[in-house]
């Protein structure tokens, strides 16, 4: 678009003003090539005016570069539907031929009855509104439509500038910004169809108070199509331009019918209309005629989905390659009529709502909220979104949980700063104990409470290493010194993980984690210190959920993406934040992780995830409670679906121990309680009717490990027996004597039996021999046997005592 000209200041004479309107009439009536040669001569003879005159064209420019309207972007659902719209101007663009004829009808008639026969001005109405200022009277009137059409696309050009001065310019009430518009609209009109300047016209003018273009008019008004504007409908809409607030219909009925009557009248008199058509359009009352709709604007008409709206902007509105700065992108977003096509499934965001709710209802008394995030494994893409409050910008008194805070997500994406979770960090730790070498049935000790901070290994970090004392388990309960991880696993111990840590390097605990995409809620990097394991690092439903799902893909983490495309007006594509994949995790290891977290989710007998089992498909997961319950988590996992559940406060690590949840009293609150059963029912119904998928079986290396032998200590004494096992690295227990061939406190046996294959320092019980079984003496026969007796040993007998 030229820039727009700056307002003159000079006043110009009657004599100045003829001189300028000649030079437009002719222009008008005999083609802009004369004008050069028609009228330059004759201003020139004008002697002093000639250089006014002329300077006053120069002002001009001489081209006008049509820019498109700013239109309405929208946000679309998985399915093609609509979550949200965006504008700054509501106004929805179209063509000329989705316009009724009774539509371009009425604006003809009432606007610019000659628009198909003028050069784009209409010298009898310009010489007669020109005359009328020169001699003092209003300056008014004698503008053609495509004389309005230009004053609209000068008023939009200073509003999607910022530019307050090109506004003023445009709408000032004065000559120099008649002859402005003359001048565009004569070179428009060289260049530019009737139609296309019609069209231009029905979809840049203001048809209301907030209410840009027919299209979105018609929809506002009469909840209708431009498509199927009747003729009392398009006269009404005709009328408005002329002053959108005064004719309001919805404000101002009396104003608009009579505005509308108008309209209709200057329609059979230039023959649109029938006369008969006239009366019946004209007896129509305006309340009978509106349906109005109000145009939602923003994430607020999402619905549950309004918070992953909020995700999609500022995902847009934080990612450079979409914009020069935020407040070019936010242009965009607004003025650039986009489609915007998203992940969210939205049958799956409607089961997530209803299975957070059912749980914890909004504005529960407890004030206890809850969230779920929920991502397809093997491409990242956010399929729901939810949690137990409604959007809003302030808390009433009858919405108290109202908020814009999402709580699934970190601080660049509308979130806050996270929140402890508990023992589902565990999974990390695991990751690194198989990737280590070590595997799942190994034995660990399960009661150490105190780790002192020399024992601790944090290369990256070394200023982390601190004294971890008193440590307790809070979730599960050990029943022995030293358990298999994998039980551990299943029980939830936290010393035992405790101990698997601090052998370790507690910075490829962490790496794991950020191998997977986790970070805290700020965005800043997790912290590898000893408590880590336990999880203290604040994360978020999200970032979980997505860590989560690459053990669902087979140790392939994707970046989460909300955005599938972006459109523009032309349905040229426009670049959206990149996805990608990468293989993170080897399978082996994955498959040993999701061995010990299906074990998790299952109905064996303390398993903390019991609340989360799926009815005939495998699932695998992990609780998280944190310290005096403030926090509670289930993140879990299938193949085809991964997803989150936080519960908690906001606000502060309140305790939720001895509350009354949806009026049911809770003396613990645990991961395995509330946030397992919601993720069993979202998950439940979300993957009703896809196949039962299973996981890959793990290796035997990853669940029992290095496999070694039983040495066989067969007949040696129990002394030398203990010791050969103890030099094997295997743990030794002495059982009960039994009788064997074996002389009295001599090896038995053992169990395992020797050259077994069991795993490094498995548990080895030695079986003493208490000698041979003591032979009983038979007594007399009634007869001579014939042979050995029926069931003995030929030739055996009992000697008795």
């Amino acid at each position: 678009m030229s820039p727009v000209p700056s307002s003159s200041s000079r006043a110009l004479t009657p004599v100045q003003i003829l001189t300028a309107l000649l030079a437009f009439v002719l222009a008008a009536g005999l083609g802009g090539v004369l004008v050069a040669g028609l009228v330059m001569p004759a201003v020139g003879a004008v002697g002093t005016v000639s250089t006014a005159t002329t300077d006053m064209f120069d002002d001009l420019p001489s081209e006008l570069a049509i820019p498109a309207p700013s239109e309405q972007s929208v946000m679309l659902a998985a399915d093609g539907s609509t979550l949200a719209t965006f504008y700054a101007e509501h106004r929805i663009v179209v063509g000329l031929e989705q316009v009724s004829q009774h539509m371009r009808d009425a604006v003809v008639a009432v606007e610019d009855k000659r628009f198909y026969a003028h050069r784009g001005i209409d010298p009898e109405g310009t010489l007669r509104a020109a005359v009328n200022n020169a001699v003092g009277g209003q300056m008014a009137g004698g503008s053609t439509l495509t004389q309005q059409y230009v004053k609209n696309v000068l008023i939009e050009a200073g509003r999607v500038s910022g530019d307050d001065g090109a506004i003023l310019a445009a709408t000032e009430t004065s000559l120099g910004r008649k002859l402005r518009e003359a001048r565009l609209a004569i070179g428009l009109e060289q260049r530019v169809s009737k139609d296309d300047i019609l069209e231009g016209y029905v979809n840049i003018a203001q048809f209301g108070p907030s209410v840009y273009g027919v299209e979105a008019a018609a929809r506002h008004y009469f909840n209708t199509s431009a498509a199927d504007l009747g003729i009392a409908e398009s006269a009404l809409l005709a009328g408005i331009t002329q002053s959108p607030a005064r004719l309001d219909p919805v404000n101002n009925p009396e104003n608009a019918q009579e505005r509308r009557d108008v309209v209709l009248g200057t329609m059979v008199d230039q023959g649109f209309i029938t006369q008969a058509e006239y009366d019946e359009a004209v007896a129509t009352p305006i309340a009978d005629m509106l349906d109005v709709q109000i145009a939602p604007n923003g994430c607020g008409a999402a619905g549950t989905a309004a918070y992953f709206c909020e995700y999609v902007v500022k995902d847009l509105l934080n990612d450079a390659s979409w914009g020069n700065d935020r407040a070019d992108r936010q242009q965009k977003l607004y003025r650039g009529g986009l489609v915007i096509h998203t992940t969210l499934d939205p049958a799956k965001q409607q089961t997530a709502y209803d299975s957070v709710t059912a749980s914890v209802p909004v504005n529960d008394p407890s004030g206890i909220e809850m969230a779920l995030s929920s991502v397809e494994p093997g491409t990242g893409k956010i399929l729901a979104m939810a949690q137990n409050t409604n959007y809003g910008t302030v808390a009433t008194q009858e919405d108290p949980g109202a908020m814009q805070l999402n709580l699934n997500v970190g601080l660049q994406h509308g979130g806050g700063y996270g929140f402890h979770s508990g023992s589902s960090f565990k999974v990390f730790t695991l990751i690194e104990w198989l990737e280590s070498g070590h595997a799942l049935n190994d034995r660990v000790a399960s009661t150490k409470r105190n780790y002192p901070r020399a024992s601790w290994n944090i290369s990256c970090a070394p200023e982390h290493r601190a004294d971890y004392d008193n440590a307790t388990n809070l979730e599960g309960v050990s029943a022995s010194p030293r358990m298999s991880v994998l039980e551990a696993t299943r029980l939830s111990i936290n010393l035992t993980y405790l101990e698997m840590a601090n052998q370790m390097d507690m910075c490829d605990v962490i790496g794991n984690a950020a191998s997977m995409g986790l970070t805290q809620g700020d965005g800043s990097p997790l912290m590898p210190n000893p408590a880590a394991v336990l999880g203290t690092n604040p994360v978020t439903p999200l970032g979980m959920a997505n860590a989560f799902a690459t053990l669902a893909a087979g140790g392939t983490y994707c970046t989460p993406v909300a955005i599938t495309q972006v459109t523009g007006r032309a349905g040229d594509e426009i670049p959206v934040p990149p996805s990608s994949c990468t293989q993170v995790l080897e399978p082996h290891i994955v498959n040993g992780v999701n061995h010990a977290l299906q074990r998790v989710v299952s109905t064996q007998r303390g398993s903390t995830g019991r609340s989360a089992v799926l009815a005939g498909r495998p699932a695998a997961g992990k609780t998280g409670t944190a310290n005096d319950e403030t926090h509670a988590w289930f993140v879990g996992y299938t193949p085809q679906l991964a997803a989150a559940v936080w519960m908690g406060h906001s606000h502060a690590d309140v305790p939720m121990m001895d509350t009354v949840i949806n009026g049911r009293h809770n003396q613990w609150v645990f991961g395995g309680s509330y946030p397992a059963e919601t993720w069993q029912r979202y998950m439940t119904r979300s993957l009703e009717g896809a196949p039962v998928e299973r996981f890959p079986q793990a290796a035997a290396r990853q669940i029992f490990g290095e496999r070694v032998r039983v040495p066989d200590v067969t007949g040696r004494s129990v002394k030398k027996a203990k010791a050969i096992l103890a030099e094997g690295g295997f743990e030794v227990r002495v059982g009960a004597p039994t009788e064997s061939g074996e002389p009295a406190g001599a090896v038995a046996s053992t169990s395992p039996a020797p050259g077994a294959r069991v795993t490094p320092g498995a548990t080895v019980t030695i079986i003493p021999s208490a000698g041979p079984a003591a032979e009983l003496q038979p007594g007399p026969p009634s007869e001579p046997p014939s042979g050995p007796p029926s069931g003995s040993p030929e030739g055996d007998g009992d000697e008795g005592n």
